[in-house]
Parts: structure tokens; C-alpha cells; sequence
């Protein structure tokens, strides 16, 4: 079964499901080898919190309207889905496995129980493991081994990267979609494929950090040599600035998150222009005026904080001196004016704008970071696509992978 029906060719379809907006992004595998878009599909959203479901009613009314512009753009009927997450939920580590060589050399036997072992953790029920990552494989005392089969040796070692999330919150964006008709053919953390829609493989290979900057979570990774080394998730992003301003102002949110797209800027110094413009107080009795200036000295505070939270996890990790390339921010809030100044003050180092890059099709609509998550979510499908994957529908879901757990642990400990 194809992720949707076209007239030509299968199409690949991604969900971007955050906390502003639901993105629904529809790409078709072109001759060259990549993808072009053929569909795109937006709502705002509602019914989430900093990525997680908080009212599942919303939340499918918001993703419905989103396949629903996608489906008449594309001309086609989508059915399933590569579905994003995030969230302060979402948790990550480094691990290892070996095993022996079986005949001397290996084979995909190896590479899948050596992948296994190296998952083999005591992980909590009330979470489920969404990604293993190979970083590099080992041959005996032979590193750096990005693909082993083949080989030969006595001893397989795996450097992994896992991502966990918390079930409850996997389960409840399963379920979303689920209720909409689609089917969830896999669960990709955000970061992840936004890295797809916008870093270079030079960029990987030297290393470099995504920022990816959300309305309510700023979701990190860390590349190097070409693997991901590291991944988090800040509970802070876009939307806290809109509450900043809101307060600072005395303004409603809706009239604040537009006050921040036209007038906002991330650095005070940078503000050229006094220009005035009134706000109306949240009960529409009066309007108050206020200057540029002013909103950038509510503004800068809070994209100081976030680069702060941003470069503390960096030396948590201790790759601050690793990272050639820089930063690559990304996502609706690196739009911000001066908030790629603000970032190389804060980090110490270059930084761009990330937007997805190499597409085809209504690739002038999709060159903005807002979409680098559901860009990336189709370039995920079109590189991780195998016809015998597993579907996470209704009756074959995060849920009932979790029951299986619960009811092994139940066995063990009776």
C-alpha cells in the first residue's frame, strides 16, 4: 500500500503536527532521485501544548482541514502518513552492542541483532524507543565502519543513538490521525527530519547543530561525520515571545503574535525605525500607542534566554569546539528579524537560515523554514520507504505495542 494514489507514481506524504500550525506535505518521487511537492496543506493549530496533544477533538479538526487542502492541491486521496513529534517528552541517549561474527563475515543478520543488543535497556514501560540511529559500526579493533556487511571479523560493535518518547503522548498523535482515516506508517522525531529537508551532507560530515525553533518547543541536533551525536527537545520556542509581548502590552495573544510578524525584531540595536503602531487592549475598549522600540526591548530578553537554554545543552554535550559548520537554524521563528545575529552572539559561531533545499515541484511555496519540518518528513519517507513496514493504524498501534510490553513484564513478575 502507497502512502497515497496518483495518476503517475506513489506519493510520500508528511504531517507536521505543532504546536502553531499543522502542516500537511505531499511529494512525489521524480526522476532525479529526489522529490517534487505536489501538495501542500496548512491550519492552525489547536488542541496541543509545547507538541503534545491536549485535546484530541481540536487536534483532528485542525489535521483534517490541513490533508484536506493537501488532498484537492495534490489531486490525490492520502491515507497514510509519516507523522512528526516532539515535545519535552522526548528523550535521548548514546548506547552500544556487540555480538559475534556468525561464519566470519557479516551479514544483515548481524547488523539487525547487533542494532537489537545495543537497544537492550532498561527502558520504562511508560515509553517507547522511535528511532535507533546507527553512528558508526566496528569490526574487531576497526572504527569508523559506516556500512559492515560483507565484511569480515570475530567481533560486530554498534554505536547507536536512541530516541524515546513518552507512549501516552506517541500514542495520542497516533490516534489523531487515526480518527482523521490515516494511517501512521512511522513516528519521526522533528528534529530528525527537518536535518533531512535542510543541512548538506558537507555540513553533516564537518559538524553542525540544527535549531529548529517552533511555536512551542526548540528541538536540537547535533551532527558529526554524518551521524546524529545528539538530540533534545527545549520546552521553550515562538510562542513564548508572543506572551511576552502580550503582557508587555497588554494585548491579546492573537493581536501580539501579529504585532511580533510585522513589527518584531530579536536585537534592539537593530531597530532602524521608531514607527508607532497602536495596540487595542484585550477587552477593545481602547488602543495604546506603542513603538518598535519598545516591543524589541520585550522581545530581545527572551531570545537571549532561548540561545542561553540552547548553548547550555551544547556544552552539556561537549561538542562547543566540534562544530565546524556552525548552526542552521530553522522553523517558523527563525523568520524573526535579527534572530540570526542574536543566535551567532549567543552561540559563539556562524549561523544560517535553513530552508528546504533540493525539491522540485512548488518548491518556491515550500522555500521558507516552516516548512523544513514537513519537507523533511517526505524526503524521511522517500530514504526510510519499504513496501513491508509497519503501519501504526487503529489495531496495530503504539497502544498495542505497549499492552505487549505491559503483559511481558506482567509475565516476568509473576
Amino acid at each position: 500500500m502507497t502512502a497515497a494514489k496518483h495518476g503517475r507514481s506513489p506519493v510520500l506524504v508528511g504531517l507536521d503536527i505543532g504546536t502553531t500550525k499543522i502542516a500537511c506535505i505531499v511529494g512525489e518521487r521524480n526522476g532525479l532521485g529526489g522529490i517534487d511537492v505536489v501538495g501542500i496543506g496548512t491550519h492552525p493549530s489547536s488542541g496541543l501544548s509545547k507538541g503534545v496533544v491536549t485535546n484530541i477533538q481540536e487536534t483532528v479538526h485542525s489535521i483534517r482541514a490541513a490533508v484536506e487542502e493537501a488532498e484537492m492541491m495534490a489531486g490525490v486521496q492520502i491515507g497514510t502518513v509519516y507523522a512528526g513529534i516532539a515535545g519535552g517528552h522526548v528523550k535521548s541517549l548514546n548506547s552500544e552492542g556487540v555480538v559475534a561474527i556468525g561464519a566470519g563475515e557479516v551479514g544483515q543478520r548481524e547488523v539487525d541483532k547487533v542494532l537489537d543488543t545495543a537497544q537492550t535497556l532498561a527502558i520504562p514501560a511508560d515509553r517507547e524507543v522511535i528511532h535507533v540511529i546507527p553512528q558508526e559500526y566496528k569490526i574487531d579493533e576497526q572504527e569508523g565502519i559506516e556500512d559492515p556487511r560483507g565484511m569480515s571479523g570475530v567481533r560486530l560493535t554498534a554505536k547507536v543513538h536512541i530516541v524515546t518518547a513518552a507512549v501516552t503522548a506517541a500514542q495520542n498523535i497516533v490516534r489523531c490521525c487515526n480518527l482523521t482515516g490515516l494511517n501512521v506508517r512511522e513516528v519521526v522525531l522533528e528534529q530528525l527530519a527537518s536535518s533531512a529537508a535542510v543541512l548538506t551532507p558537507d555540513e553533516k560530515e564537518l559538524g553542525v547543530m540544527l535549531v529548529d525553533i517552533g511555536g512551542g518547543t526548540t528541538d536540537l541536533a547535533i551532527y558529526k561525520s554524518g551521524a546524529v551525536l545528539h538530540s533534545h527537545v527545549l520546552p521553550v520556542g515562538g510562542n513564548h515571545v508572543t506572551s511576552d509581548i502580550a503582557y508587555g502590552l497588554r494585548a491579546p495573544i492573537k493581536v501580539a503574535e501579529q504585532i511580533k510578524q510585522k513589527y518584531g525584531c530579536a536585537i534592539r540595536s537593530m531597530v532602524t525605525s521608531n514607527e508607532q503602531f497602536d495596540v487595542p487592549s484585550p477587552g477593545g475598549d481602547r488602543v495604546v500607542p506603542v513603538n518598535q522600540q519598545m516591543l524589541a526591548e520585550v522581545i530581545e530578553p527572551r531570545i537571549q534566554e532561548l540561545f542561553e537554554l540552547v548553548r547550555a545543552d551544547l556544552l552539556r554535550t561537549g561538542f562547543e569546539d566540534a562544530l565546524p559548520a556552525g548552526v542552521v537554524l530553522t522553523g517558523g521563528s527563525s523568520l524573526l528579524p535579527g534572530i540570526i545575529e542574536a543566535a551567532e552572539e549567543g552561540l559563539g559561531m556562524q549561523v544560517r537560515r535553513g530552508i528546504p533545499r533540493e525539491v522540485g515541484g512548488l518548491s518556491d511555496v515550500v522555500a521558507s523554514p516552516i516548512y523544513a519540518t514537513g519537507v523533511g518528513l517526505v524526503k524521511f519517507g522517500m530514504e526510510n520507504y519499504r513496501a513491508d513496514s509497519r503501519f501504526y493504524g487503529a489495531e496495530a498501534g503504539l497502544y498495542r505495542r505497549m499492552k505487549g510490553r505491559v503483559a511481558e513484564w506482567l509475565s516476568k513478575a509473576l
